[in-house]
Protein backbone atom coordinates (compact mmCIF):
# COMPACT_ATOMS: atom_id res chain seq x y z
CA UNK A 1 0.00 0.00 0.00
CA UNK A 2 1.64 3.45 -0.81
CA UNK A 3 1.54 5.93 1.55
CA UNK A 4 2.85 9.26 2.00
CA UNK A 5 5.26 10.55 4.87
CA UNK A 6 5.44 13.88 6.47
CA UNK A 7 8.71 13.77 8.84
CA UNK A 8 8.32 17.33 10.81
CA UNK A 9 11.69 17.11 12.67
CA UNK A 10 13.27 19.56 10.17
CA UNK A 11 10.28 22.27 11.11
CA UNK A 12 9.50 21.60 14.20
CA UNK A 13 9.67 25.35 15.63
CA UNK A 14 7.70 27.23 12.81
CA UNK A 15 3.95 26.67 13.08
CA UNK A 16 3.53 28.10 9.55
CA UNK A 17 5.99 25.63 7.94
CA UNK A 18 4.32 22.62 9.96
CA UNK A 19 0.63 23.86 8.94
CA UNK A 20 2.45 23.73 5.37
CA UNK A 21 3.50 20.38 5.02
CA UNK A 22 0.28 19.08 6.84
CA UNK A 23 -1.79 20.79 4.46
CA UNK A 24 -0.05 19.68 1.46
CA UNK A 25 0.29 15.43 2.11
CA UNK A 26 -3.65 15.99 3.17
CA UNK A 27 -4.52 17.45 -0.22
CA UNK A 28 -1.85 15.21 -2.04
CA UNK A 29 -3.75 11.93 -0.28
CA UNK A 30 -7.14 13.43 -1.37
CA UNK A 31 -5.89 14.46 -5.00
CA UNK A 32 -4.65 10.94 -5.39
CA UNK A 33 -6.30 8.97 -3.79
CA UNK A 34 -3.70 7.43 -1.16
CA UNK A 35 -5.37 5.81 2.10
CA UNK A 36 -2.64 6.79 4.63
CA UNK A 37 -0.76 9.35 5.89
CA UNK A 38 2.15 8.87 8.67
CA UNK A 39 3.13 11.82 10.18
CA UNK A 40 6.20 11.64 11.99
CA UNK A 41 6.26 14.74 14.62
CA UNK A 42 9.07 12.77 16.70
CA UNK A 43 9.04 12.14 20.40
CA UNK A 44 10.23 14.80 22.07
CA UNK A 45 8.20 17.10 24.52
CA UNK A 46 5.04 16.03 23.00
CA UNK A 47 3.91 19.95 22.02
CA UNK A 48 4.22 18.95 18.17
CA UNK A 49 2.14 16.05 17.94
CA UNK A 50 -0.32 18.13 20.03
CA UNK A 51 -0.29 20.64 17.95
CA UNK A 52 -0.88 18.45 14.92
CA UNK A 53 -3.66 16.31 16.45
CA UNK A 54 -4.99 20.27 16.68
CA UNK A 55 -4.10 20.78 13.19
CA UNK A 56 -6.32 17.48 12.04
CA UNK A 57 -9.23 18.03 14.67
CA UNK A 58 -9.91 21.47 12.47
CA UNK A 59 -13.38 21.04 10.99
CA UNK A 60 -12.56 21.50 7.26
CA UNK A 61 -9.71 19.12 7.57
CA UNK A 62 -11.57 16.78 9.69
CA UNK A 63 -13.67 16.13 7.03
CA UNK A 64 -11.45 14.82 4.26
CA UNK A 65 -9.59 11.52 6.33
CA UNK A 66 -11.47 8.64 8.40
CA UNK A 67 -9.75 8.43 11.26
CA UNK A 68 -6.30 8.81 13.32
CA UNK A 69 -4.19 5.84 14.83
CA UNK A 70 -1.61 6.63 17.32
CA UNK A 71 1.49 4.04 16.91
CA UNK A 72 1.39 2.46 19.65
CA UNK A 73 4.59 0.58 19.44
CA UNK A 74 6.28 4.68 18.80
CA UNK A 75 4.95 7.53 20.36
CA UNK A 76 6.35 10.16 17.60
CA UNK A 77 3.81 8.51 14.83
CA UNK A 78 0.54 8.85 13.71
CA UNK A 79 -0.84 7.57 10.80
CA UNK A 80 -4.09 9.50 8.93
CA UNK A 81 -6.53 6.82 6.73
CA UNK A 82 -8.54 7.87 4.30
CA UNK A 83 -11.52 5.79 2.41
CA UNK A 84 -11.75 6.29 -1.19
Amino acid sequence: MAKIVVDLHDCFDNGAKIDAALNNAIDEAVSTGTKLVEIIPGKGSGQLKKSVLRFLEQKHIKQQYHRIEKDSKNFGRLFVHFKF
